[in-house]
């Protein structure tokens, strides 16, 4: 019989595969060639290796996003400032990268540092508004995602610009800035070791230390964690620094690892991203690599479903509106935990 600590896992199984068969459905209607779309859909990105080092090199800005946003979720936080944070981040990045002249080792190392830390502060404030005067996280932090972007393309605009060059693009990074490539004949860079090494001390964090525990406990009840001696203002502001640490750390990493200047005019979306990848992971840290490498995996399929046959790769929006949806249902296959719980009890009666 399935126990009952696994009901989430096969409740998240079943949500992404009601996502793909509404979607395939669809592509059946639109398509001239469904079966060809479909097969292109899930198996073009395993093609090549360029390809699916594609999907890795997507996965990686998911990552970081989704582990910062499943430590504020885990709090309680409904937090999406790290969108702002990976921006304002990757201009820091971007800014030491050009104007700091250091050898090949210590300057990737400074520049993410600086973005880490600038990440960190500045997700603090939502955090101390929370903290000292119960102020709305999400209100505070999504007005904060507009004030850093503004920040952040003032700087690119007036500052960073290469006037010589034919858009709305930075000055080159020095090359001693720029990550290294990790696997040849593929964009993969040192950032993906990075993340994969702050997985694995975000879960020990998480599950093995005293903060972890108070970082739980006060997301699971904030009044009994404070009647317990918890200084949950504390944990609070805490978990915001570290989660804009690892957004921060996110922003400069691709940065740096995926480009030779900075060039985004726009929100590049990570942030919001990692809100899907945390609930598809439900807030796991170790969960987040399977959960980004999904994501990262059904948009790269899309991308090539819409080169190579007659179906737009917006059909991934479909996707991920179902999944939203559906993992944010609480009462989505409730009926079988029901049973389950009876099931449970009977046996030890």
């Amino acid at each position: 019989m399935m126990r009952l600590k696994y009901f989430e896992v096969y409740r998240t199984a079943a949500v992404i595969l009601i996502s793909l068969a509404i979607a395939f459905i669809i592509i059946s209607l639109v398509s001239s060639q469904p079966v060809e779309t479909i097969r292109i859909f899930l198996f073009e990105p395993l093609s090549t290796l360029s390809r699916m080092g594609n999907v890795v090199e997507m996965a990686i800005p998911l990552m970081f996003t989704g582990l910062s946003v499943s430590l504020l979720f885990k709090t309680n936080m409904f937090n999406l400032g790290a969108e702002g944070i990976f921006y304002i981040s990757g201009i820091v990045a971007a800014v030491l990268a050009i104007h700091l002249s250091m050898n090949g080792i210590m300057h990737p190392i400074v520049a993410i540092g600086a973005g880490s830390i600038v990440g960190a502060l500045l997700s603090a404030i939502p955090g101390y508004l929370k903290a000292k005067w119960n102020a709305n996280e999400l209100v505070t932090s999504l007005m904060f995602n507009s004030i850093f972007f503004g920040i952040g393309l003032y700087l690119l605009n007036y500052h960073l610009r290469d006037a010589k060059a034919f858009s709305n693009v930075s000055y080159k990074f020095a090359e001693t800035a720029q990550l290294a490539k990790i696997l040849p004949g593929t964009r993969l860079h040192t950032g993906l070791i990075i993340v994969l090494v702050l997985i694995v001390a975000a879960h020990y964090f998480m599950y093995h230390t005293k903060w972890g525990y108070e970082l739980r406990m006060t997301g699971a009840n904030r009044d009994f964690a404070g009647y317990s001696g918890m200084k949950t203002a504390k944990v609070i502001i805490l978990v915001h620094l570290i989660a804009g640490f690892i957004a921060g750390m996110g922003g400069s990493v691709e940065v740096l690892g995926m480009y030779n200047r900075f060039q985004w005019t726009a929100l590049p979306g990570y942030g919001l991203d990692g809100a899907l990848v945390a609930m598809l992971a439900k807030n796991n840290p170790l969960s987040v690599i399977g959960a980004a490498l999904f994501l990262a995996y059904i948009r790269i399929g899309a991308d090539l479903m819409a080169r190579l046959s007659d179906v737009p790769s917006e059909m991934i929006s479909i996707i991920q509106a179902v999944i939203i949806l559906l993992i944010s249902a609480e009462q989505f296959l409730k009926f079988w935990k029901n049973r389950m719980l009876l099931k449970e009890a009977k046996l030890h009666e």
